[in-house]
């Protein structure tokens, strides 16, 4: 029996399992646990340099964009649904915040930067709609900073479930943006791509309000 997404990610968390994403065409995707678990990469800190505090972090996870801003002096709170990534994210002393994007959040029009990277720009399958509401807790100027599909993806809407050795998770909706498709949904949400980038094979779009 499918069991919740939020299960099978704890379990891999743990270190109990690898974790895959298949999707509705049999498309599957070993995920990178090991690449979120561990500290900031190169790459990542190459991306928070861009980040002007405070900064709200989208879908944190187990909190290393969080750990790199708070080692440059810039402060920054995480927000995520996984109360096992968020345990994993104070263990390194990340600041975090167990809520949905679409809770309350705190700060409302505060925030001067937002991270959405690891693939969050997927959440819930409506990109416009989750840039439009992350835009609206930006401080007036404020940034986004997505990482993006590379260039060809396209914007696909699809169903994708989690699945592990011998456990599946029910399907839900999921969104891949290609780095020449994310115009789009920033347009839809009143925002514009002020610039994008490539670093170590990862794909990256700064977003803001139109001139």
């Amino acid at each position: 029996m499918p069991v919740n997404p939020g299960e099978l990610y704890a379990n891999a968390l743990a270190g109990h399992s690898k974790l895959r994403a298949r999707e509705s065409d049999g498309t599957l995707r070993v995920l990178p646990l090991d690449m979120w678990l561990r500290d900031a990469s190169g790459a990542d800190e190459r991306l928070v340099t861009r980040a002007a505090g405070p900064v709200l972090d989208v879908g944190c996870g187990p909190g290393r964009h969080v750990h790199a801003l708070a080692l440059r002096g810039v402060i920054a709170v995480g927000v995520d649904v996984s109360p096992a990534a968020l345990h994993l994210a104070r263990a390194r002393g990340a600041t975090v915040l167990e809520a949905s994007i679409f809770d309350r959040i705190p700060g409302a029009g505060e925030w001067r930067t937002a991270l959405l990277l690891d693939g969050n720009i997927g959440i819930g399958g409506a990109p416009a709609a989750l840039l439009r509401r992350i835009g609206s807790l930006l401080s007036s100027g404020g940034t986004i900073l997505v990482e993006v599909d590379p260039p060809g993806v396209g914007l696909e809407i699809v169903r994708m479930r989690l699945e592990e050795e011998h456990r599946n998770s029910h399907w839900f909706d999921w969104a891949r943006v290609g780095a020449e498709a994310i115009a789009a949904p920033a347009r839809e949400a009143g925002l514009r791509v002020k610039h994008s980038w490539e670093d170590e094979g990862r794909w990256f779009a700064a977003l803001g309000a139109p001139v």
